[in-house]
């Protein structure tokens, strides 16, 4: 395991060490699409405003649950890289508690690489649907 990976929590760590490995961009690009594909259905009933992430380009949703304690989302978005990308933090922070996902640094996006394969956008639009995934972290912590 990289110093890189060693504060993230096992299952984003995996993540990230999976980028590691494919070298060039198109390759990166490659695992968001397949990160897209492996996303659940998204009920048609939560694509309401209260889910969507501001800041996005492309129209993107997610919402929150507390299951004993731990986080479970759902997204889903029109863009096959934006979808990739919210598909990526999904799997990297499902089944966390709402502290330690409010916690974590969005900068482990630096460790897959993907941060100079994306568009300045959506750049911009992974960090907002980091960002709106603490928020709604933070939500079910309060709700408790």
């Amino acid at each position: 395991m990289s110093s890189s990976t060693d504060s993230l929590p096992p299952a984003l760590a995996k993540i990230v060490q999976r980028f590691q490995r494919a070298s060039d961009p198109k390759r990166r690009y490659e695992q968001l699409i397949w990160y897209a594909q492996k996303l659940p259905a998204f009920p048609e009933a939560d694509k309401v405003a209260e889910n969507k992430v501001p800041g996005c380009v492309s129209q993107v949703y997610v919402t929150a649950t507390l299951d004993d304690g731990k986080v479970k989302y759902q997204g889903d978005s029109d863009s096959q890289l934006t979808k990739g990308l919210v598909a990526l933090l999904i799997e990297g922070l499902n089944g966390l508690s709402p502290t330690e996902i409010v916690q974590l640094a969005p900068d482990f996006i630096q460790a897959t690489g993907l941060n100079v394969s994306l568009t300045p956008s959506r750049a911009n639009g992974f960090y907002n649907i980091f960002k709106t995934m603490q928020k709604k972290a933070l939500e079910c912590k309060l709700e408790q």
